[in-house]
């Protein structure tokens, strides 16, 4: 796991948080979730990539002009 993604981790044991209620509050499925905690999915689009940005993984997109 890279830095973040233990940050991340920690900051939700800390508030009594699994990753697996994480993700299901906010629709995503699970098994990517932990895919992209692990550095498994790339998160460069897709599903991977929303994952990745609302766990503060990665910063918001600037939108297109």
């Amino acid at each position: 796991m890279t830095d973040k993604a233990n940050h991340f981790k920690t900051a939700l044991e800390e508030n009594g948080i699994s990753i697996t209620d994480w993700a299901r509050q906010r629709g995503f499925n699970v098994r990517t979730v932990y895919g992209v905690l692990r550095g498994e999915l790339k998160a460069k689009r897709g599903v991977s990539h929303k994952i990745a940005v609302a766990a503060g993984l990665k910063p918001q997109p600037r939108k297109a002009s």
